[in-house]
């Protein structure tokens, strides 16, 4: 191919489903295997393809769009942000960064934010937090440091995660891997007890496991591991990213459980599916371990990303979507709760956020959701039969319910 081929493609020459997906898979990278919908535009709780068929969007981008697609407050906020400042690098001030993060920690109780941009980078800076304070403060020797995780975690693909990813296909092909980290039970507080030792600076666990199907620990998991934690002076960290801000019904999952972590690290649905933005929320006491130098972000604070953020702090200060979340997700609890027995073997819920176990001997989690987009509903498989469940909080009664509708129809159709 000579320079003179290389012409961008004008996407209104793109007519079909067809056409985009062999353009898309020729260039791209198959790190994902999507379902065969090509979306084009998205408002609220719905999307439309480049046909024009329309979809109930039941995954919300694994809850980055708690608040739908195109909230008119948040949409109205980037597009204020576009046209005066978008990016200043972390060497100068922006008069977003302030506002965003005093709201940030407030929300959540502590006192400091060290924003950032993805998931994943906030993740490794909740590690690198944690590792400093547990030399600095804890008095840990140099390079023994040890945060206890959970199997069957998610918290990201980095190679630093990954080595500690009980995942193999997250894990195979990425070593050597970085050491400091211990594995055991999710929900087991006993194991969890057994492995800290005078090294151990954390413990980094989801207060709902999202990617391994919406695993829900035992009621007493939780306020063991912030007793245990208190005990030892070790830090909790609580990984957030998918379960909070709003999702299950309470601002953070913690709060279901009455407990409250020395770290919350946040994504997802802080940049209110508009621009990625990420955050490590924690005391003066943890996050003042890190001075200028030890870390840092080009993007990371930029006032765009900080606009976006605090209006969706702003979202969540009414306490509106949280009893949303809360009302709707007894809702979705309900239906498929009813569904046991006639093809679905088990259901977890957190607030609006479902993990359903399809019999897998009437098909794999991923033919479920092949058939749902059929029947237009938009979901993602998650470990052979398991179908997750995530609209958006915003997301009509009646539509939910239609949802419900259209899975229990895919489940007539084979039982």
């Amino acid at each position: 191919m000579t320079t003179t081929d290389l012409r961008p493609v004008d996407p209104g020459n793109l007519s079909s489903t067809t056409e985009h997906i062999e353009l898309a898979e020729s260039v791209m990278a198959h790190n994902y295997h999507p379902l065969p919908v090509v979306i084009a535009e998205a408002h609220g709780a719905w999307v439309t393809d480049v046909e024009g068929r329309r979809y109930l969007d039941a995954l919300a981008g694994y809850s980055a769009l708690n608040f739908g697609h195109g909230h008119p407050d948040l949409v109205a906020a980037a597009a204020d942000q576009l046209v005066r400042a978008t990016l200043t690098s972390r060497a100068f001030h922006n008069d977003r960064l302030g506002p965003f993060c005093r709201d940030l920690a407030a929300l959540a109780g502590m006192d400091l934010v060290l924003p950032m941009n993805t998931g994943a980078e906030a993740v490794e800076t909740a590690i690198k937090v944690a590792r400093k304070w547990g030399y600095e403060v804890k008095g840990v020797p140099d390079d023994q440091a040890n945060i206890i995780v959970a199997a069957d975690n998610f918290h990201g693909r980095t190679t630093t995660i990954v080595s500690f990813s009980t995942d193999e296909v997250a894990r195979a092909g990425f070593g050597p891997f970085t050491p400091g980290f211990t594995v055991v039970p999710y929900g087991d507080a006993a194991a969890l007890r057994a492995a800290v030792t005078p090294h151990t600076v954390a413990v980094l666990i989801e207060p709902v496991q999202g990617e391994a199907g919406v695993i829900v620990p035992p009621a007493d998991y939780l306020p063991a591991v912030r007793e245990l934690c208190t005990e030892q002076n070790v830090l909790f960290i609580a990984d957030e990213i998918q379960s909070g801000l709003g999702r299950t019904g309470t601002t953070f999952a913690c709060e279901l459980e009455g407990v409250v972590p020395d770290m919350y690290i946040l994504g997802k649905a802080l940049g209110g599916g508009i621009v990625p933005v990420s955050a490590v929320v924690s005391s003066r006491e943890i996050l003042g371990v890190i001075q200028p130098g030890n870390h840092g972000s080009t993007f990371g604070g930029n006032p765009l990303a900080a606009a976006v953020g605090h209006a969706v702090v702003r979202l969540l200060a009414t306490g509106e979507y949280q009893e949303r979340a809360k009302v709707l997700g007894e809702q979705l609890r309900l239906r498929l709760e009813a569904l046991v027995g006639h093809g679905v073997i088990a259901v977890r819920t957190r607030g609006l956020w479902a993990g359903v176990d399809i019999d897998p001997a009437l098909m794999t989690g991923r033919e479920m959701c092949e058939r749902l987009a059929v029947r237009g509903v938009l979901a993602k498989d998650t470990h052979g039969s398991t179908v997750r469940l995530a609209p958006p909080i915003v997301i009509e009664a009646a539509d939910l319910d239609w949802m419900v509708d259209q899975f229990a129809a895919v489940l007539a159709d084979v039982t």
